[in-house]
């Protein structure tokens, strides 16, 4: 199955994808954190409701939101989780260069990063003179849990969608090589189009690509990940709950502006797409947005 969040008549409706149509979910169903939380016997019968009854748009043309809008903490990341990026970066890191990990590389950003499969980026040139794309492929995390073995990892997976890791170079090494600064910028991480259940994915076989403006730029498939999915939640989850909704980011693989010669940076008016079998297409076009000016903002 394929879970949209789509923008429609004022609000943000939960939806299923059924060949080129959108069935909206009752609103019993709540958002995809609140959808997820639901027993399972609840879930299928208001899917079957649904279908049956539920109304239904063209998926051609609807204005989809990030399909999790709603955290109960930061959005969950995997560094260097393959090996062909961990190396194209060698020498590239500013002096903070590190031995390759023998385990994975966890980071978080702030949710407020999140936005649309096809809304536009926040660019600002005061933020950072170094923009960077990042083709990830993302979980959705479907059953808490601590602690989870390896070989029940699989039962806490609710589905996987795409993201671009939209990161700022010079505000990571700016801020003692910690992530979080140079990741969290407001409005710069599309999420989406949609959550797949991973019963319609064969994840290692996944090829994973990314295109500036036209031109390919990442190009890998799953099964290159360093550290396995199944690990990634085993080594994140010891010791530590994860929660139903939670969104961990698996990693990009090598092809990176900051590693390239010369290297390439993202400028206003680039089109960035990321696109996985299975998985669909995110496509953002960064624009000029006011970012280092002062705002206040209401919680």
């Amino acid at each position: 199955m394929r879970y949209v969040n789509l923008r429609h008549d004022g609000s943000e409706r939960l939806g299923l994808v059924v060949d080129d149509q959108v069935v909206l979910l009752g609103p019993d169903a709540g958002d995809l954190v609140a959808f997820i939380g639901l027993p399972p016997n609840e879930r299928q019968a208001l899917i079957v409701a649904s279908l049956d009854k539920g109304a239904r748009l063209p998926l051609a043309g609807a204005s989809l939101a990030a399909p999790v809008r709603r955290f109960r903490r930061d959005v969950l990341c995997t560094g260097w989780n393959y090996w062909d990026h961990f190396e194209e970066s060698r020498g590239k890191r500013e002096g903070q260069d590190v031995d390759r990990p023998t385990a994975p590389t966890f980071f978080t950003k702030s949710p407020d990063v999140m936005i649309g499969p096809r809304d536009d980026i926040a660019f600002d040139a005061r933020i950072s003179a170094k923009w960077d794309y990042e083709a990830e492929i993302a979980i959705v995390i479907g059953k808490g849990g601590r602690s989870i073995p390896r070989a029940r990892a699989h039962e806490h997976i609710f589905g996987l969608c795409l993201a671009n890791d939209v990161s700022q170079r010079d505000l990571q090494r700016r801020h003692g090589g910690q992530w979080l600064k140079g990741k969290s910028i407001d409005g710069t991480m599309p999420l989406g189009p949609y959550v797949v259940t991973p019963d319609e994915i064969d994840l290692p076989k996944v090829r994973l690509q990314c295109l500036l403006n036209g031109e390919l730029m990442q190009n890998a498939v799953a099964a290159q990940m360093a550290f396995p999915v199944d690990e990634l939640i085993a080594e994140l989850s010891f010791g530590m709950t994860l929660h139903p909704g939670d969104v961990l980011l698996t990693g990009t693989p090598s092809g990176i502006g900051n590693a390239r010669e010369p290297q390439i940076f993202l400028k206003a008016g680039d089109e960035v797409v990321v696109r996985a079998e299975g998985l669909g297409e995110l496509r953002n076009r960064l624009v000029e947005h006011d970012l280092a000016g002062d705002s206040d903002v209401t919680p």
